[in-house]
């Protein structure tokens, strides 16, 4: 694996951990925000939940790198899906940017790895 993918890879473990910690653990930017989306906050400890086994997928990954590549999609899809969430109700561009840099950043990690 390149220096560039691994580096990719710490960064997304970094983020999705703190993201994650954050919904399960309740941390109200998290609630606040998962009731402006309309969301049930069962949903946003789904999410935080997904969100840490994907971190540990990744960081699996630098042994296995196919953990890499199953964490990878599962990342990529709920990024997907926050979009979604942002588009249904017709947020703006700052509030929906985040989204759309993970899912961008986690598209080219996969697609590094296949690269490798």
């Amino acid at each position: 694996m390149s220096i560039a993918t691994t580096t990719i890879q710490t960064i997304l473990i970094m983020i999705f951990l703190i993201s994650g910690v954050g919904k399960v653990s309740g941390l109200s930017m998290h609630v606040n925000n998962f009731k402006r989306l309309q969301l049930p906050q069962w949903f946003r400890v789904v999410t935080g939940t997904v969100q840490l086994i994907g971190a540990a997928g990744l960081a699996a990954g630098y042994f296995y790198p196919h953990w890499a590549m199953f964490a990878g999609i599962g990342l990529a899809l709920t990024m997907a899906g926050a979009i979604w969430a942002h588009v249904r109700i017709k947020d703006d561009f700052k509030q929906t940017v985040a989204a759309i840099v993970l899912f961008c950043v986690t598209i080219a990690y996969l697609i590094c790895l296949m690269g490798n």
